[in-house]
């Protein structure tokens, strides 16, 4: 629109009733959404912008496409834009990402999620796993200090898949089996008294020795005090490595006991375990495959370490996946 003719236009907005101003402000919401979307992505990308191909940090314009600036690279001649290569890439109705964004930090159920955004339910599902490809990685590079661990157990979902290897449960049901066993998804979390917390799905029954080498060696101190109950995964794996371990006996009812001036326990990881469980009952079961995107989740929202939605969609596009 030529600026005579805005001024024109916008100099009539006061002569509105209430039916007529909500609706001009029902066209423009999409619009501004998509504005700050577009934004938010350049702000993101800008410092790190680069070549998804081959790296080369020089390119130029070269016009736009699906709402977004369009760049070729000067040295393989590629064309791309700043979601080439992240998580959100190709995804359409981006006006609508920071609103599904609120959703996520809302830990809305699918059904509900789309009725909120206006999007299909198959289309929130997507979305949903998505926006955390990435937020589940957005983890701590170490422990330090004193470091619980521990484990906990879902029965394992076939939830959404169209084939199952067993027979039918009937409302989720229970395991065949007494006792932690292959019907189980053991979840293994290590957390410091700072609040810093990894997690991982290490399979299937009960802990090994082997998986803490896999999924807590790369980021355990080695300075670091290693606290667990006496399950001897732990105790073979920290005599392995020489790390520094203490164990407390749950099972004999001991909860905490003192090392000098130390409190020996894993109360923080539990209360963790705790929180999760809760929070996961929510959504009326999680498929198996999709566990490690729930406890990214889980992290970005406890101790409110992602308070708005501009945060999340940040960490949603911020790393490149080559």
């Amino acid at each position: 629109m030529k600026a005579p003719r805005f001024k024109g236009w916008f100099a009539k907005l006061p002569s509105l009733n209430q039916p007529q101003r909500r609706q001009v402000l029902d066209a423009l919401h999409p619009a501004a959404g998509l504005d700050q979307v577009v934004a938010l992505i350049s702000e993101v990308r800008a410092p790190g912008r680069c070549c998804p191909r081959c790296g080369n940090e020089r390119c130029y314009r070269h016009g736009f496409a699906n709402d977004l600036q369009r760049y070729r690279c000067c040295a393989c001649g590629r064309t791309f834009n700043d979601l080439t290569g992240t998580p959100l890439a190709r995804l359409r109705h981006k006006a609508k990402w920071l609103a599904y964004s609120q959703v996520l930090l809302d830990s809305l159920p699918v059904r509900k999620a789309a009725a909120r955004v206006g999007v299909h339910r198959n289309t929130a599902f997507r979305w949903r796993h998505r926006f955390l490809h990435w937020v589940k990685l957005d983890r701590p590079a170490l422990l330090s200090g004193i470091v619980e661990a521990d484990e906990t157990f879902l029965l394992e979902s076939q939830k959404g898949s169209r084939t199952l290897n067993r027979p039918p449960r009937r409302r989720g049901g229970h395991a065949t089996k007494r006792g932690i066993s292959g019907e189980l998804d053991c979840i293994l979390v290590a957390r410091d008294r700072e609040g810093r917390t990894i997690d991982a799905v290490t399979g299937r029954g009960a802990l090994k020795a082997a998986q803490l080498e896999r999924d807590l060696l790369p980021r355990l101190d080695r300075q670091a005090l290693l606290v667990s109950d006496g399950h001897p995964a732990y105790r073979a794996f920290a005599r392995k490595h020489r790390i520094a371990h203490q164990a407390v006996n749950v099972s004999a009812g001991v909860r905490v006991r003192r090392l000098g001036s130390l409190a020996i326990h894993v109360q923080n990881v539990n209360a963790y375990h705790q929180r999760f469980k809760a929070w996961l009952q929510g959504f009326r079961g999680v498929a198996s495959r999709y566990l490690p995107n729930y406890l990214g989740w889980r992290w970005a929202l406890d101790g409110e370490r992602v308070t708005s939605p501009g945060q999340l969609l940040s960490i949603a596009i911020s790393v490149i996946n080559r």
